[in-house]
């Protein structure tokens, strides 16, 4: 009935364009063609208003759900791998595959950066037409002082004696013990500021002067180990009373991704765990006021908030528009690449960097050397769209540049300059050059601006710069900098503006994020499981290498234990079949650890999305273990289709299908395993160490190798613990309480042959221990994966252990 009625609609408009052309057309007829002419134009163009106009009531009589998922089209445009004219008039924007998408943004951003502003200037009107005000958020930072505890001198020295006294003192001191001293390392010392809406902030300052530091501290992302005084607000709200991963983005300088992602499907990704944020409501709040109003918005604009504010699609128009703006779109298809896979530039990985979080819809954005490996005429390109997004959005940016050009300086609003962990100034970018001149410096002509900032403060670099040659030169510390910025102008409004607190109550709803994830946990789970999908695709030639080396391994196993030389007459000949279930036991173990490589190769990427607030750890555990059922599923077939009968196992079918269901469940306990091990290592040679140390262990003390009775009893205990105990336990009474050995008396004449082969090898004898077994050997699966979850979740990203901290590698070595 809907599509009945949206169809008489459709027809209706129709009939009312058309009767307007012919009665304009018999307007023509009774006039000269002189006026004709000289009126088609006009006609035309009115003609085309109404027909608008037309499409536009069409839109509000949908329901509001429709009506801010439909739109009108302005261009031929392709749904489906269709084109569709215009004649269309409305149509659904989740119905647009990604070439109509592309050919959008191709559309509205023909000449990036010019386009870009007229675009949001557009976006600015619609929004002001019906009175809203755009979220703001001011961040304050008063009396910020953060220091390192360090080792000085040799005890720095990141030597093996050194790092072994390390990790003992940090034992003793998790217990409460402390035997030893460190010098405090002040990396900001006592620093006060705002960061204001609608003005892009430059932070300038030499190498090691703290910025990341504080833009870290900003982002509430400042390491556990520093010890943070002062107070961080976001319109008087502290850290601790929201969720700042949410309402503001912080954009390392580090480029941590996927490699075998493409770039466009790794900011898809990061879109769609992000969410919309408050997308949705403020389009439902304008369309709900432009229908009081009786306003009709610029279409381009409409369809852009409307694909940009639904939550859940694949491909999201927010992505096109992240990748033309940082220009990327020419590498959108392009996998990202890493140390063994070649990929994207270093300078195209640092905008990958950048417009993770940009796709997000966080309107508060730190970022940390973004132009790394970029060269001035991208930089600035980039630092311009950024410009116009938090001039007409009202957003707020800061962002810190080594040597930015006079043309990417000229673009920033206030400028912040840091030197030796203290604010030498902060304020409008103009006055910066009249502060310096008040204590005694002037900037060369030729010379850029941010050059100059950087190195009046420097020891080195300051005399150059000395203005006055009557006087003779003195060299001005950058504590006597900041004392005469706080009797300068600039530095006494500042101070006033941070007398005055911040008055939540004008804080925008929409402002400050309390939630900690903005996206549903079926979203979320969704997109996990769809990109680990993807990267199993990738990684598809290296899973087939893997089943083709455990196929050889399984023929090989039959050469050694070929059925023509397998007997069941002796204990003997029970000896040998136990050698066979060794050797699967001990192949299918050791085949998971091929994880270690997969998951370490990983966890930077995992980390740092636990830190974004991307998603829960669980949404990334769950996808990587159900999807390897699958792969372990192929392999324990190929295994058991192979050995079982090639080496002439019991016979019977019912004990095939449970010989499999062990080899299955012991390949998921190995693969959990493995896993557990490179998340709680995290690194390649330490996990390697790891696993290696814990294979020994099981396979000593497991009581396969060894029989219990022979452990040393302070050891035994240790075989209850260990899952290929139960796994060993479980394969032998599977085959050993089979007729054909059940049948045959031993050699005592008083007990089966299957029952002597089950004592000689300490083993119980009760046939309901194969589902103890099992059940033990799920348990293990299961119990693995939870730690492995854990660990992801709780351990901190650059440490063996949370308490085991190498302070040397974080901080410069100092010599007193």
């Amino acid at each position: 009935m809907e599509c009945e009625s949206k169809a008489m609609e459709e027809e209706n408009i129709v009939s009312v364009v058309r009767s307007i052309g012919r009665s304009l057309s018999r307007a023509a007829g009774s006039l000269g063609i002189e006026d004709v002419f000289s009126i088609s134009s006009g006609c035309s163009h009115h003609s085309m208003e109404d027909e608008e106009a037309l499409r536009w009531a069409a839109l509000e009589k949908l329901s509001t759900y429709d009506r801010l998922r439909t739109t009108i089209f302005k261009h031929y445009v392709h749904v489906d791998q269709q084109e569709i004219p215009t004649d269309k008039m409305l149509l659904d924007v989740r119905e647009l595959d990604p070439n109509a998408q592309q050919q959008f943004i191709d559309q509205i951003l023909k000449v990036t950066v010019d386009d870009n502003g007229k675009f949001l200037k557009k976006f600015r009107d619609r929004v002001d037409k019906v009175g809203i005000s755009l979220p703001t958020i001011e961040v304050r930072f008063q009396n910020l002082t953060i220091e390192a505890d360090c080792h000085i001198g040799d005890r720095a020295l990141p030597s093996l004696p050194n790092a072994a006294r390390n990790i003992v003192e940090s034992l003793l001191d998790f217990i409460g013990i402390h035997l030893y001293k460190k010098t405090k390392l002040a990396i900001l010392k006592d620093v006060s500021g705002i960061i204001k809406p609608s003005r892009m902030t430059l932070l300038l300052g030499p190498p090691s002067s703290g910025k990341t530091t504080l833009l870290m501290a900003m982002s509430g992302k400042h390491d556990s180990s520093l010890k943070v005084e002062g107070e961080i607000t976001y319109n008087g709200h502290k850290l601790c009373e929201f969720i700042p991963q949410r309402t503001s983005s912080y954009i390392s300088q580090n480029d941590v991704h996927v490699g075998e992602m493409t770039v466009k499907e790794t900011l898809d990704f990061s879109a769609r765990c992000q969410g919309v944020g408050s997308r949705l409501d403020l389009l439902a709040e304008i369309a709900r006021r432009e229908k009081q109003a009786r306003i009709f918005p610029d279409a381009d604009v409409d369809l852009f908030m409307k694909a940009t504010a639904i939550e859940g699609d694949a491909i999201n128009l927010i992505t096109y528009y992240t990748l033309r703006i940082l220009g990327l779109d020419v590498c959108g298809d392009t996998i990202v690449g890493n140390a063994m896979r070649r990929g994207i530039s270093g300078g195209q990985k640092k905008r990958v960097t950048t417009g993770e979080m940009l796709v997000g819809p966080a309107k508060t954005l730190f970022m940390d050397e973004i132009s790394t490996g970029l060269d001035s005429s991208t930089t600035f390109q980039i630092v311009k769209c950024l410009q116009q997004v938090v001039h007409l959005t009202e957003s707020t940016i800061t962002m810190s540049l080594l040597q930015p050009d006079t043309e990417t300086f000229d673009l920033f609003d206030d400028v912040i300059l840091l030197s030796e962990g203290q604010i030498v100034y902060q304020g409008p970018r103009e006055n910066a050059l009249e502060f310096f001149e008040s204590c005694g410096f002037m900037c060369p002509e030729r010379k850029g601006i941010a050059d100059f900032l950087q190195e009046v403060t420097s020891r080195k670099d300051q005399e150059q710069y000395w203005a006055d040659r009557c006087k003779s030169y003195r060299y001005i510390p950058v504590s006597e900098f900041v004392q005469r910025f706080k009797s300068f102008h600039v530095g006494e409004k500042l101070k006033y503006e941070l007398k005055i607190p911040y008055n939540k109550n004008q804080s925008h709803d929409a402002a400050v994020v309390f939630k900690k994830y903005l996206v549903t946990k079926r979203e979320m789970l969704k997109a996990s499981w769809n990109k680990e999908l993807l990267l199993l695709r990738r990684n598809a030639s290296v899973y087939i290498f893997k089943s083709v080396q455990f196929i050889i391994l399984a023929f090989i196993g039959v050469t050694l234990f070929i059925r023509t030389k397998m007997h069941t007459r002796s204990e003997d000949d029970g000896s040998i079949y136990n050698k066979t279930l060794l050797l699967s036991l001990i192949i299918n173990m050791y085949i998971g650890r091929a994880e270690i490589a997969f998951t370490v190769a990983r966890v930077p990427v995992i980390f740092k999305q636990r830190d974004l607030l991307f998603h829960p750890m669980w949404v990334y555990t769950l996808p990587t273990f159900l999807l390897r059922l699958p792969i372990c599923l192929l392999d324990s077939i190929s295994w058991v289709a192979i050995l079982y009968y090639g080496v002439g196992l019991a016979p019977e079918a019912s004990r095939f299908f449970k010989h499999f269901l062990l080899i299955f469940l012991i390949q998921n306990v190995g693969g959990g395993l493995f896993r557990l091990i490179a998340g709680v290592c995290r690194k390649m040679n330490i996990a390697n160490t790891f696993g290696t140390l814990a294979l020994l262990l099981i396979f000593l003390l497991g009581g396969f190798i060894l029989p219990n009775a022979q452990i040393p009893y302070w050891l035994g205990w240790l075989t209850w613990t260990l899952p290929l105990s139960y796994g060993f336990k479980s394969l032998a009474i599977n085959e050993f309480f089979a007729a054909r050995w059940m049948n045959k008396i031993s050699s005592d004449n008083v007990t089966s042959l299957g029952i002597t082969i089950l004592e000689n090898m300490d083993v119980p004898t009760q046939e309901t221990w194969y589902w103890i077994g099992v059940a033990s050997l799920l348990g293990f699966a299961v119990l693995f994966n939870v730690l492995f979850t854990f660990a992801l979740m709780y351990l901190d990203r650059k440490l063996l252990f949370p308490h085991l901290k190498e302070i040397t590698t974080n901080f410069p070595i100092i010599y007193i």
